[in-house]
């Protein structure tokens, strides 16, 4: 059984991290089953939130305006979370969006996890849900959801609380960190190009962007110049990056 892990949650602006951003890392770091050192930190998406995301996490916009850049934070959290395995509760979620933000900056990734829904769909398959919401709810644990320092911390001691359940019952290799896997391909800024194009687009058709030009990756720029070439942005449009689209 692994007691030494860091135990991580990030909020996103949406679920798939080849489009999506980081807007908030928390972590904490356990060190024999007890907490020693936590880490938060807000993240500017550059792109603003979509209502939805606003409504879920309470994070807002003006809460992002001054917080820095993924680039700025991740040698701190690279350094936080160390050596020692993550824990999470559908750990690869939070994983493949760190790493595709670490192969953005030419850095390595690869870690081991622990995954405490991975544990809750071995031992609690009768439940009606076993989101981390359900299971705090469940198990009486004070939990305050979708803000990424108390999510961790909850998943922290659901899995303290597994342990003392489950360890022992034949699945134990549930409780032993294993590899992480996940591909992610780096992207490239936008070219001057297609900056100038995008702007002269914007200009033409009177759209107001709901993210940042410059901080625009290549694929990114050319799915937004394809969106207003065939009017999937309108002037009244405010959507940013569209739900569901695809370069």
């Amino acid at each position: 059984m692994t007691d030494t892990y860091i135990s991580i949650d990030l909020e996103t602006t949406g679920l798939n991290p080849r489009r999506d951003k980081i807007i908030e890392i928390g972590a904490l770091k356990v060190e024999k089953g007890k907490i020693t050192d936590r880490l938060s930190i807000l993240v500017n998406p550059g792109r603003r939130l979509e209502e939805r995301i606003v409504q879920l996490t309470g994070i807002r916009d003006e809460d992002l305006e001054t917080a820095p850049y993924i680039e700025a934070v991740l040698p701190r959290v690279m350094d936080f979370l160390g050596d020692e395995p993550l824990l999470g509760h559908s750990i690869l979620f939070d994983y493949s969006f760190l790493k595709k933000a670490a192969v953005d900056q030419r850095l390595g990734f690869e870690k081991c996890g622990l995954d405490t829904l991975r544990i809750a769909r071995r031992y609690l398959a009768d439940l009606e849900h076993r989101s981390l919401d359900y299971l705090c709810n469940y198990y009486k644990i004070p939990h305050k959801a979708h803000r990424a320092l108390e999510d961790a911390e909850a998943t922290h001691i659901l899995y303290r609380k597994f342990t003392e359940l489950f360890y022992g019952e034949g699945e134990d290799g549930l409780f032993v960190p294993a590899p992480l896997h996940y591909q992610a391909k780096r992207d490239t800024p936008v070219t001057n190009a297609q900056k100038e194009q995008l702007y002269s687009l914007l200009r033409q058709h009177r759209i107001v962007l709901n993210a940042d030009v410059e901080r625009l990756t290549r694929s990114e720029a050319s799915r937004f110049i394809d969106q207003i070439r065939s009017r999937q942005l309108v002037p009244s449009d405010d959507a940013g990056l569209l739900p569901g689209s695809e370069s």
